[in-house]
Formats: C-alpha cells, structure tokens, sequence
C-alpha cells in the first residue's frame, strides 16, 4: 500500500525520469473527490484515449463529458512523447474490474484472467491515457512508447515497486480493450529494464536473436532458438502448448507462431506458422547465450 503523490512530487519524479511534463490548467486540485476513495495506491494503469489530436485529447481528458466527468485519468501522454498533467487526485479512468487482478498487482503476480468487476480501480491506480484512436491501425510512435515506459517506470521507482504494477485496462477488466496496439506484456519488460538503471538514464539495450530464416525453422531443428522462441510467444499470450516450450521445434511451435503472425494482423498464408523477418523481428526473442 502507498500514499498518493503530492502533486509537486509526483510532477518531480516524472521530470526525474526524463519526461517532459506540461501542467495543464488547474491540475493540481482538479479531481474527483468526495466521490470515492483516493488511496492507498497499487499500481499504474495504461489506456488509450480513443481520439485524435493532442489539444482535443487533453481537454476531453481534463473536461470528461456527460456521462462521465473529467478528470479521466492523470496524466495524458501524446504521440511526441509529451506528458499533460490533468490530475494529481482520484480520476475517473479505471472503472470497476476484478479483485484477483489487484491482489496481483499488490503481490506484483502474474495477472489472472478477468471475470469479475467487483473493485472500484479509480481509488487504487495512476492513470496514464495515451493519445491513439485505438483501432489497431493508429500508429504508436517510439517517442510515446518511450514515455508510456518512463512514466510507468517513474512511479514504480518512486514505490518501490517492479513493473508487474503496471497494468492495461483491459487487463484490469473484461469490459475493456485499450490499449490496443502494443504488448502490455513487452511494455513491463521495458520498464524492468529501465528500473535497473538510474533515474533519467537509459536501460541497457537489449539484444535479441536475428531471423535464422524459414529454412532452420523447416528442418524441425533442434535448438535453444527454438525454446527461446516459444518462451516470447507464451510471453506474448500466443501459446498452442500443452506442457510448455522445448528445444525441438514442433506442430505446437508451429500453431503458437501462427497466433502471433494474426496477432500481427496478418492472414492466410502469411499466418501459416513460419516465421518470416518481419514478424521475428516484432516477437524480439532474446539473444540465446
């Protein structure tokens, strides 16, 4: 359990961790209070905004609309990188969701599947909204990327806590989708690197393994690439195994790509469940050594 943020601090630790923060209007005291608890604090949350534009993202963001009053979150981050404070208090963008997901992220565990929305997220989570339209389509731009990164690791720093406290929204309910377009999953590996650096510097750069080609992958090797490989696509949530990932490439190796290359949107004979270039280089299987 922690205790909310002031707002300098909160404004301090993000600018530690080399974002450039905008306060926006009268964040500091914008909130939702007296309807509903603020703390004590467990984790981070991550969503997209489902708009376009960073103006008309913020003031939404900051002003909410009839059905839900703003502020909808903390603080919004937009496809420059930037970061616009909105609130430093309770925000309307959790929701209810699941009980045994917060008993996760307080354990720092991994996550269960949602069936339940049973907890009020609103007095338990940071709030980040990402400028995207959320169709799977929008592009997420590295600077945002680097940011969703920095704040969900500037927080966690300042707590005490691994990445496991960083959560998506459709992660925290079964109602939810956002954010679409980019791995939760590869996210907290970004920010456990980057907490094993020092504030304001960059993690070290990971290395991964290099496509060995759709040839090495025909032969039906056997290879520590392969069990590598099948370690990212259970990491990633595409996983056709029945007792876990081994060393020989197989039928299930074989059906756990092909959910990844859909995934990726690809379809037909381009999600076959052979490894091409492109989606090798997206899945980043780390460097075997």
């Amino acid at each position: 359990m922690a205790t909310p943020f002031t707002p300098d601090r909160l404004l301090a630790i993000l600018r530690a961790e080399g974002l450039n923060v905008i306060e926006y209007r009268s964040w500091r005291t914008h909130d939702r209070a007296g309807h509903g608890g603020w703390g004590p604090i467990n984790g981070v949350m991550i969503h997209h905004t489902a708009s376009s534009g960073t103006d008309n993202s913020v003031s939404l963001c900051y002003e909410g609309y009839a059905a839900l009053p703003g502020p909808l979150c903390h603080g919004v981050i937009a496809k420059n990188g930037d970061v616009y404070l909105v609130s430093a208090g309770r925000a309307n963008h959790a929701g209810t969701g699941d009980d045994d997901v917060l008993a996760a992220v307080v354990a720092e565990h991994k996550l269960p599947a949602t069936n339940e929305n049973n907890t009020d997220g609103n007095v338990h989570f940071y709030g980040f909204e990402c400028v995207n339209l959320g169709n799977g389509a929008d592009p997420w731009p590295e600077a945002q990327l680097l940011a969703i990164e920095k704040a969900g690791a500037a927080i966690c720093r300042a707590y005490g806590w691994s990445a496991a406290s960083v959560i998506g929204h459709k992660e925290w309910t079964n109602t939810k989708v956002d954010p679409r377009g980019f791995s939760m999953t590869t996210m907290r590996e970004r920010i456990d690197r980057r907490l094993a650096a020092k504030p304001g510097t960059p993690p070290a750069t990971p290395t991964y393994e290099p496509f060995p080609g759709v040839e090495f992958f025909k032969s039906y090797p056997s290879s520590p690439i392969v069990t590598a490989m099948g370690k990212r696509l259970v990491a990633v949530d595409c996983s056709a195994y029945h007792s876990g990932p081994g060393a020989q490439f197989t039928a299930a190796d074989l059906s756990s790509y092909a959910k990844w290359q859909r995934k990726q949107g690809y379809t037909g004979k381009d999600a076959d469940g052979w490894p091409g270039r492109k989606s090798w280089d997206a899945l980043k299987v780390p460097k075997v050594k």
